[in-house]
């Protein structure tokens, strides 16, 4: 897999920790009236929230909520998070304003926020996956048995192997048997930081997120993430997207950022470009 610069060769002479790469193709997408509506696109844990050991207690930098809601209120702008937590839990962390959308469980669950809460789009299984449903959150259950800081997470259409808080002699065990039950029973394995996916509905963020900028006639989408999962958006989108990772590791990203809060300046960047290009 191709690799993005590291984040200690992003240069000293980046304003706010943003590429003077990325800065530049973000002043040039904003100048461009062809690339509206534009679809800013953005994962939540590791991206907009710095990583927590508890994932009940992400919130988005307090730099970045103003921006997101500033970028919304912009014309030709829709603005997205794609993440992997479910539905609920990413509308209760997420601070983002009326008109968002949300995609959750990696593109199986979305929705779009409104003044009065969530419109979602129904999510039904049928009786054989729900039974499947059922198998994998016993036998989730089992691998999480007895190995300090390893948990499961139930969702609508997953159940997830969260291994953040344990040490390395139980994570790694945990996470390759939640593997190796994934392809026991032929179910969508997704493996991420510290986490493993089994889900009965196959869908990644990538086709989640074509299908979305489809929808609206985005020429261009602007996508940054931190994850493994994330490499599904990056690959699947045109060479005239943005694709950005967020940290360290390999990726077929284009562009690089050292943290979130170099994210969010990046965001900052785009937003007052498009400020500027609407007075113009």
């Amino acid at each position: 897999m191709p690799d993005a610069p590291a984040p200690d060769d992003l240069g000293t002479d980046a304003a706010g920790g943003v590429p003077i790469d990325l800065r530049d193709r973000l002043l040039a997408v904003a100048a461009d009236t062809a690339a509206r509506p534009l679809l800013v696109a953005l994962d939540f844990d590791g991206t907009l929230a710095p990583l927590q050991d508890d994932p009940a207690a992400s919130r988005i930098l307090p730099a970045g909520v103003e921006v997101l809601a500033s970028l919304a209120g912009l014309d030709g702008v829709a603005l997205a998070l794609v993440s992997g937590r479910a539905m609920g839990d990413l509308h209760t962390l997420a601070e983002v304003p009326p008109g968002t959308y949300l995609i959750g469980s990696h593109g199986v669950e979305r929705a779009r926020v409104t003044l009065f809460g969530l419109d979602r789009d129904v999510v039904e299984l049928a009786h054989t996956e729900a039974d499947l449903l059922a198998v994998l959150g016993a036998r989730a259950a089992a691998v999480a048995r007895g190995r300090d800081g390893v948990w499961v997470e139930t969702k609508p259409t997953a159940v997830v192997v969260h291994t953040r808080l344990a040490e390395p002699q139980d994570a790694e065990p945990a996470e390759a048997e939640a593997v190796a039950l994934g392809t026991e029973l032929g179910v969508g394995t997704l493996h991420g930081k510290d986490v493993v996916e089994l889900t009965v509905l196959r869908a990644d963020k990538g086709t989640a997120l074509q299908a979305l900028r489809h929808e609206l006639g985005a020429p261009v989408v602007l996508y940054a993430g931190d994850d493994v999962t994330d490499e599904h958006a990056f690959a699947a989108l045109d060479p005239q997207d943005v694709t950005v990772k967020v940290g360290a590791g390999p990726t077929v990203a284009r562009h690089r950022v050292a943290d979130p809060a170099a994210g969010v300046a990046a965001l900052t960047v785009l937003r007052d470009a498009l400020e500027r290009a609407s007075r113009a």
